[in-house]
């Protein structure tokens, strides 16, 4: 759809004279084919794509200041991409008024990626991989995905943008949406006293474990939705988020991915494999390796629950909703890995699972071991 007549919101009338300025300057050409809509995010970022006379393309990025970071964004995109790490180039760029005018790495997601072979179906994309039939393709997709994450923890912090800690207030406040948007807000639970002490403890648990992983830069949202698939390797989008953080957080963002999951042994595999080939794990025994992956990876999913119902109620999108079985999976799949977790197992089984059921949208998910 061509947005260029007929929009509603000022930003864009001023986003599309912007882009033709910018155009004009950047390449000398102020004629373009006006700015197409392209996929969101769960941000209150929007994307469009526009093409000039000789079908170039350009990716066109609205990110309001008041709630997007383009500072950020034009800041790690330089640094990195300086540095070996494919991120897109930055052509133009109105900090002001957050407007960016970025190069455009196509449509093809790494998501996408890891199905075509199975015909679009993740379930079936996990069946085939577990007969062998695409086990080379999908092999090769998340080795190079681990290469991409080798070279961005082996990164320098850019000067312009001193990359913010994942300290313990930033990792509680996350997992704090959880029993604010999932529990309160979705399902009226109004918390007992050891229900909170419960919660408490295990939040203590999993950010203990977080800040006692090497520190490293960490994109934040390193996954198969954020990783685009291009004719030379993989690219990387919304990164602006980035901050020094745990080793163990992008892995466990890319394997137990809030979009599609695989059988937990192959997770093992690839994690075996990004632990083999980082500077900063080659001390670690495995059974703590897996234990700082699996808790930070319960950090993250919980998170994951209060931002999916978040997202829904307060911003009104309703694309996540379908994804937070998986990840509720996820985090139930870890307690009951582990004996020191099984108080909080027990307590999703009984009191939150029995409450997301009754939702008409849910529908209970089975990872695959």
């Amino acid at each position: 759809m061509d947005l260029r007549s007929g929009h509603p919101d000022n930003r864009f009338a001023e986003l599309d004279i912007w882009c033709t300025e910018a155009l004009q300057t950047v390449l000398g050409r102020d004629q373009h084919s006006g700015l197409k809509s392209v996929s969101g995010d769960a941000s209150f970022r929007r994307y469009f794509r526009t093409e000039v006379a000789n079908d170039a393309s350009y990716i066109v990025v609205d990110a309001p200041p008041a709630s997007e970071n383009c500072k950020a964004f034009v800041a790690i995109a330089n640094s990195w991409r300086q540095q070996g790490v494919r991120t897109p180039a930055v052509h133009s760029v109105d900090l002001e008024r957050g407007y960016m005018l970025l190069e455009d790495f196509g449509d093809t997601l790494l998501y996408s990626g890891l199905q075509q072979p199975a015909l679009g179906d993740h379930n079936i994309a996990v069946q085939a991989v577990e007969q062998g039939e695409i086990r080379a393709h999908v092999q090769n997709l998340y080795t190079t995905a681990i290469d991409a994450l080798l070279a961005l923890q082996s990164t320098q912090v850019p000067e312009e943008y001193p990359l913010p800690a994942y300290d313990a207030e930033r990792l509680n406040m996350e997992m704090g949406l959880f029993p604010e948007w999932c529990l309160r807000q979705l399902l009226g639970m109004e918390l007992a006293e050891d229900e909170q002490n419960l919660l408490q403890n295990l939040f203590q648990r999993f950010t203990q474990s977080a800040l006692e992983q090497p520190i490293v830069p960490i994109h934040r949202d390193y996954h198969s939705r954020n990783i685009m698939m291009l004719p030379d390797g993989l690219g990387l989008i919304d990164f602006q988020d980035a901050l020094m953080g745990p080793v163990t957080y992008d892995p466990v963002s890319l394997l137990r991915d809030c979009y599609i999951d695989w059988p937990q042994a192959r997770v093992y595999e690839w994690l075996n494999h990004f632990a083999a080939r980082s500077p900063h794990l080659q001390s670690v025994p495995k059974e703590q390796l897996y234990q700082w992956f699996d808790w930070m990876g319960a950090q993250r999913h919980i998170k994951v629950l209060g931002i999916f119902v978040r997202l829904w109620l307060r911003d009104g999108k309703t694309g996540y909703l379908k994804d937070l079985p998986r990840v509720y999976a996820y985090v139930r799949w870890v307690c009951n890995r582990y004996s020191e977790l099984d108080d909080m197992r027990c307590w999703l089984d009984s009191e939150v699972l029995p409450r997301l059921q009754q939702q008409n949208w849910w529908q209970d998910y089975q990872l695959k071991d």
